[in-house]
């Protein structure tokens, strides 16, 4: 048996030893994290690093917000876990609190772990009410690694694990830096890609479409924010052929974007909306919303997501503690200012690096894509070694790990962040571009 010294020593030097590698053909990072607050998490060695991806995405109040942990010992020492069949007061405030922040109809709430369960429900719930098992989303999707978001995946994962389920579309991206289809401008030619999409999704399909799951913005998609006007031409398309529209706003829902939803600023109500992510604030804590109309439908019809950890009190009571900070703190507004600062710090960058090929995003969450290195590097390889030199610095980056996106930055700082973090995360990023392009 191994004692401390040699278990800490094991840990250190070999630390994939025991562990399972999950991240396709990606590594660990290659130091132990010791603990975090606030907008940084710190190494076992003790060096400090600015967390600009808020923990995958999630942790919108920073690490260790005071009023999550003190949650957290209030909750866990009352009530954790029940029978999926009882209910709790937190579950029943949080399911009428998010109600409340929603538009019509949008009043039934459910709560599940991950953002794959809670995309797996919906999908369940779109088939079962509509009839159909036909399924269309991004080509460039990324909803979850369960089986009908997997299904629903298109950017990773389809390689090697068998079949995928029949009746799953793939719909172009609207990709406006690097648009398939162009007016007679140059520009992305929006809907008449989309229209041709829907023309060959209409050939395939054998008359049972159920259901289009997208992102208002596609995060691990490259960060490619829809254009103004073509959710609600979706949403078209969709009622045209008697499908649900299911926005899965895991990344974008709960102010990231500068709204309290990413989906309000197209004046779009989907059917059915996903959460997750933002919702526990680094917690394990997903929803599923829709309207009391589809809701009866399903429980008519028997629909059944009968899980351990559904409605649990803990990850509930920890969702309305992120409500109350979020309303409390106007930190929608909070992540627009925020959103410009970073923002036009990056178009700085991109004005004196000429490997920056674009800028994009919302709010708190920005893509900055680059284009190649002056020795003609590829993207993929340059995104690499400057995510590594930003590291080194300080500053833990999350590039998108999937073939020929690698040169895509997901910027994604806390929404409690200060503006000297992010003026640090900016010099940081500026000074590794910098020594990795050498210019």
């Amino acid at each position: 048996m191994l004692d401390d010294t040699a278990l800490d020593n094991t840990a250190r030097t070999a630390p994939e030893r025991h562990l399972v590698r999950y991240s396709g053909r990606g590594a660990f990072s290659p130091e132990i994290i010791a603990r975090a607050e606030g907008s940084s998490v710190f190494t076992e060695d003790g060096r400090e690093l600015l967390d600009f991806t808020s923990g995958q995405m999630s942790a919108i109040l920073g690490h260790a917000h005071p009023e999550i942990v003190a949650t957290v010992r209030e909750q866990v020492a009352r009530l954790d876990h029940l029978y999926s069949g009882m209910l709790s007061r937190p579950v029943l405030d949080l399911a009428q609190r998010l109600a409340e922040t929603l538009p019509e109809p949008l009043d039934k709430a459910m709560f599940l772990t991950t953002g794959a369960e809670a995309n797996e429900a919906a999908l369940r719930m779109a088939k079962l009410v509509t009839g159909g098992h036909e399924v269309v989303s991004f080509a460039r999707s990324w909803h979850g690694m369960t089986q009908a978001a997997a299904n629903a995946t298109y950017s990773a994962g389809r390689v090697g694990y068998g079949p995928a389920a029949p009746g799953n579309f793939a719909l172009p991206v609207p990709d406006r830096f690097r648009p398939g289809i162009v007016d007679a401008d140059g520009n992305l030619d929006w809907r008449r890609q989309l229209d041709l999409g829907f023309e060959l999704i209409d050939a395939q399909s054998v008359g049972s479409l159920a259901a289009c799951l997208v992102e208002p913005v596609l995060s691990s998609g490259g960060v490619i924010d829809l254009p103004p006007g073509y959710l609600a031409a979706l949403r078209d398309k969709c009622r045209e052929r008697g499908m649900l529209l299911i926005l899965d706003e895991a990344q974008t829902g709960l102010c990231r974007t500068g709204d309290w939803y990413a989906f309000e600023r197209d004046g779009v109500v989907p059917d059915i909306l996903t959460l997750s992510k933002t919702l526990g604030a680094g917690l394990p804590l997903a929803a599923v919303l829709t309207s009391a109309e589809i809701e009866q439908k399903a429980h008519d019809r028997g629909f059944l997501f009968f899980t351990t950890h559904v409605n649990d009190p803990l990850p509930a009571a920890v969702g309305n503690t992120v409500l109350d900070v979020l309303g409390r703190d106007r930190l929608d507004v909070r992540a627009r200012e925020l959103g410009v600062r970073l923002r036009g710090g990056l178009d700085e960058l991109a004005a004196r690096h000429p490997v920056i090929g674009d800028v994009r995003g919302r709010g708190l969450l920005v893509g900055l894509e680059l284009v190649g290195g002056p020795g003609g590097e590829d993207a993929d390889k340059l995104g690499a070694a400057v995510t590594r030199r930003c590291a080194e610095l300080g500053l833990h980056m999350n590039i998108v790990q999937l073939p020929g996106m690698g040169g895509t930055f997901r910027i994604a700082p806390p929404l409690t962040a200060t503006d000297a973090e992010i003026d640090r995360g900016l010099a940081i990023l500026d000074t590794a571009l910098a020594e990795t392009t050498g210019r």
